[in-house]
């Protein structure tokens, strides 16, 4: 795809002769953009979690490792999934991605994490206030798509809910850059609404919205995101049957939405929800076949998850009063429930947060994690919507977490071909590892093939011994020659082996494994092998 020069989208400038001073607000902007370091690297992250698609079964796999290549990233999407939004009480709590995305929804997950990528990047600016409101914002406005695409009869919609989400980046940008400039803005809109836009380009150079195509095609967003950007005609819109049109229309809207519910004019407050709704309406209703009842429960879902996806990035959010009585008495909170005093207790989300590791790498708090895995598996095994390539990636991922290796990957025989070979990895290298990871099916004196033909679970704490070294096959002592403690778990059904888990650290594991560990290792593997059986 070719992208135009940021520059030529916005700026005419481009024939001047190189000592041109950089004067006017959009080019001073423009080029503090180019200079700060962290933003093409948002832009390549961005453009990699756009580019991850929900078709094909490696798909969660790749959100997965995407996630869990960020630290930061994956604190947020657990915290995320532990919230009362997604969460009952008497649910257990969330502690692997594969479970976070099973549980949230793969489009759900994907646009959080760009969300959160974008907060990330700006939420910690001096004039934080109207960087946040902005973001806030943003955040309302890409979940009030999701809402809306649910309803669409067009297929692969997910894309609305991160162009809705971009729909301000032109405002987020000069709020975060030119913070003066924005506030003059901002007062200059407040004394005449119907010049906003005028106010805009009379003050900035252009609109937020041709500023923010820009920097969206300088970071190499697809382009059908920043086509779904482009402004509508006015007046009241026409139902279309073009799905490019639709996703213009969704954006708007939810942008507009968005504006509507974080509006702090008093007379626009006192009004009620169907009356500031009228406007909104009036000009999208028909084309989104959208009512005025539809959309007030909508927005109640919208405020409560915007709130929450908020909350899990540490973005305070305005509380927004929803005019009627009735609305507002509709909304649930967690104290609502009659049975909640009488339910079972389960883990809380604090209690399974990491405090502190062995020298190995292992979270002295293994035993709490891998309990959790366990009932995740439970609980995926129970959905009808679960497939055994996300089972295998959960009990993998749950290996790799609650022990602290650095390489972990489920291998599968290849009947045909008459080997074993990695089909699913995580942690350091796991890509490149991954592809290395075959050896022969035929019988030999290795630990994986004495593991298999025996199904012996083998926890080794110490790789260094020499009895271990004897046993190690070459391939592996080229491919990992720095692995210091592994496991090797079989799994083998009716005396066939299927295929093994390994995992390992660069580390010696002096701590071990204890019973109660070796058990919840055990019963994972137990579920999963279940699973294979019957599917």
């Amino acid at each position: 795809m070719m992208h135009k020069p940021m520059h030529n989208s916005i700026d005419n400038s481009a024939d001047k002769p190189a000592q041109h001073v950089l004067e006017t607000p959009r080019e001073r902007l423009l080029a503090q953009i180019k200079e700060d370091k962290g933003l093409p690297t948002l832009g390549a992250a961005i453009s990699k979690v756009v580019e991850i698609t929900s078709s094909g079964e490696d798909s969660v796999a790749e959100l997965a490792h995407f996630v869990l290549s960020d630290i930061g990233l994956t604190q947020k999407i657990l915290r995320l999934s532990n919230t009362i939004h997604y969460r009952t009480a008497a649910s257990v709590p969330v502690t692997t991605i594969s479970r976070a995305i099973f549980l949230l929804g793969f489009n759900a997950v994907k646009t959080s994490a760009t969300a959160m990528l974008l907060v990330d990047c700006f939420k910690d600016k001096k004039q934080a206030q109207s960087v946040r409101r902005e973001l806030v914002h943003a955040l309302c406005a890409s979940i009030m798509a999701r809402e809306l695409s649910q309803l669409s009869k067009f297929s692969d919609t997910e894309e609305v809910a991160v162009a809705a989400l971009f729909k301000n980046i032109g405002r987020v940008l000069v709020a975060s850059f030119e913070h003066p400039l924005y506030m003059q803005i901002q007062r200059q809109q407040a004394l005449d609404a119907g010049m906003a836009d005028v106010a805009v380009k009379t003050l900035f150079g252009c609109s937020y919205e041709r500023f923010g195509e820009a920097v969206l095609q300088e970071w190499k967003i697809p382009e059908t995101i920043i086509q779904a950007l482009a402004p509508l005609p006015g007046g009241e819109l026409k139902k279309t049957e073009h799905r490019s049109d639709w996703l213009k229309q969704v954006a708007s809207f939810s942008d507009a939405l968005a504006d509507m519910l974080a509006s702090s004019d008093q007379q626009f407050l006192a009004k009620t929800m169907s009356q500031r709704c009228e406007p909104l309406l009036k000009r999208y209703g028909k084309a989104l076949e959208l009512g005025q009842s539809q959309l007030e429960q909508i927005l109640l879902r919208v405020e409560k998850e915007t709130r929450e996806l908020a909350n899990s990035m540490d973005l305070a959010m305005p509380l927004v009063s929803f005019g009627d009585a009735a609305i507002e008495a509709s909304i649930e909170t967690p104290d609502a429930d009659p049975l909640s005093e009488f339910l079972l207790q389960s883990f809380d989300s604090d209690q399974v947060q990491e405090v502190s590791r062995y020298p190995s790498g292992k979270p002295t708090n293994a035993r709490d994690l891998l309990l959790a895995g366990v009932q995740d598996v439970t609980q995926m095994l129970a959905s009808d919507q679960s497939k055994l390539s996300d089972l295998i990636l959960l009990v993998l991922e749950t290996l790799y977490s609650s022990m602290g290796f650095r390489f972990a990957t489920a291998c599968l025989r290849d009947v045909q071909n008459a080997r074993y070979m990695s089909r699913v990895s995580i942690g350091d290298r796991y890509a490149e590892l991954q592809k290395e990871f075959i050896f022969p099916a035929q019988a030999e004196d290795t630990i994986f093939h004495l593991a298999m033909n025996n199904n012996a679970d083998l926890m080794i704490s110490d790789a260094t011994v020499p009895k271990i070294q004897n046993m190690l096959p070459l391939w592996h002592k080229k491919l990992l020659p720095d692995t210091r403690s592994f496991i090797v778990l079989p799994l083998v059904v009716q005396q066939k082996p299927l295929g093994f888990f390994y995992a390992d650290r660069i580390v010696t594991a002096d701590e071990g494994v204890p019973p109660d560990e070796t058990a919840l290792i055990k019963t994972l593997k137990s579920q999963l092998v279940a699973a294979m059986v019957r599917r």
